[in-house]
């Protein structure tokens, strides 16, 4: 977490409001009630088996227990650190396991072992909860890849530029249970599968890797990467290795996705009685870049709430600093906008995160960088050096959710007085 100070504003009202926008949208689709709703339109008629992994595990775990109640005899529960409460699990008489995000630790293979041995037990039916982050958090890899070298597969990935679908061919192509491998220890038992989309079109192959979703064409989609030689040797390996996987998966049912969050985000605003410009469009690409331009259209365009979605992406130095993509579009916002009293822009990871930070993004305003210069920042720097986080946190504009219990990628909200 970059470090916090007070934040001192001139126009708080207007900074309540947006900041409370995002909270509606997050509340939108948080795991808990999502999966409950989905549970309680249509249940299960046997005792099952639950398995949640993902940012919003805990969370999707609750919605399920609240619908099913007896119903879940036992389950496996896998998320990040801080993300489970470890006491109500037991409760529920379900495991917990911690692994790591954004790279894999010793926890992701532990909870990789665990899963494949909870699917090898009982008879009942499976429910399967699953959301963002789950690439990181569990892990098979193929013969010969060992952590130190996962981990470095994993972060080059990070640091590439590379759209998420792109990075996750790559995770597939070197995993054991990715790319549908996981359909293989199934076991024919019966099975529901429940998804958050943290993913561009929602596309269920992405989300988790594909864990229930079968990857047919790998090797065709892995030729048409830039990959350095040491990762398409680890490639071609495990591509070798892979076993055959069914044609079919199961049905998988989303229950939240980005654009229930921006209609709520734009509902609220509506009620609020203001002007909603709500874009279609996905936000991807350079995150500095996208930040300049949405402010320039937030300047150029009608008074009201303007609300995007989507996910960007930074290049990283060889030394970063503190933030992640969300932090570094608001503070490349903050460039366009210094100096006006009429716009303020919210960019935000819905998972609460934002890169490997526990700050979900940036709040800036026409003062963000005047506020940040009396602590001696300078924003272009920050932003060749990855640090926007740093600098927000001395303007006071980060923003800080906590876990939320949800992911379905990162919400740019703009507002023009």
């Amino acid at each position: 977490m970059c470090p916090r100070k007070p934040a001192m504003h001139a126009d708080r009202d207007s900074r309540k409001l947006l900041a409370g926008f995002f909270d509606q949208a997050l509340e939108a689709v948080r795991g808990r009630p999502v999966v409950r709703r989905a549970l309680e339109a249509r249940g299960i008629d046997s005792s099952a088996t639950l398995v949640a992994v993902g940012k919003a595990a805990q969370s999707m775990t609750e919605g399920a227990v609240d619908a099913l109640s007896t119903g879940i005899r036992a389950g496996l529960v896998i998320s990040k650190a801080g993300h489970l409460d470890f006491e109500t699990l037991e409760r529920f008489g379900l495991e917990g396991v911690v692994g790591g995000h954004p790279v894999p630790t010793t926890g992701s293979l532990e909870a990789g072992r665990r899963l494949q041995q909870v699917l090898g037990e009982g008879e009942e039916t499976l429910l399967f909860l699953i959301s963002g982050g789950t690439s990181s958090l569990v892990e098979a890899p193929v013969t010969g890849l060992d952590l130190p070298d996962l981990v470095r597969l994993n972060k080059w990935l990070l640091g590439s530029g590379l759209p998420i679908g792109a990075m996750n061919i790559v995770r597939k192509s070197v995993s054991r249970i990715k790319g549908g491998g996981l359909l293989n220890r199934l076991g024919g038992r019966r099975l529901r599968a429940l998804a958050i989309s943290d993913v561009p079109g929602d596309d269920l192959g992405i989300v988790g890797s594909g864990l229930l979703v079968p990857e047919p064409d790998l090797a065709s989609r892995l030729k048409g990467l830039d990959l350095p030689d040491w990762l398409r040797r680890w490639t071609e390996r495990g591509l070798a290795e892979r076993a055959e996987v069914p044609e079919q998966g199961p049905e998988i049912e989303l229950v939240a996705t980005l654009g229930m969050a921006k209609k709520a985000a734009a509902d609220a605003a509506r009620a609020e009685g203001l002007q909603v410009h709500l874009y279609e469009e996905f936000l991807e690409g350079d995150a500095a870049e996208r930040g300049r331009a949405l402010a320039r259209r937030l300047i150029d365009g009608p008074a009201g709430l303007h609300v995007w979605g989507g996910e960007t992406t930074v290049r990283l130095p060889q030394i970063p600093g503190c933030g992640g993509r969300n932090q570094h579009l608001a503070l490349a916002a903050a460039v366009e906008l210094a100096g006006r009293d009429d716009c303020l822009l919210l960019s935000g990871g819905t998972d609460g995160t934002d890169g490997p930070t526990d700050d979900a993004g940036g709040l800036v305003d026409g003062d963000t960088l005047k506020r940040a210069e009396l602590d001696g920042f300078d924003a272009d720097s920050a932003l060749a050096a990855a640090d926007a986080g740093s600098l927000l946190a001395a303007a006071g504009d980060l923003v800080h959710t906590g876990p939320t219990g949800t992911n379905v990628m990162d919400l740019v909200l703009g507002l023009k007085l």
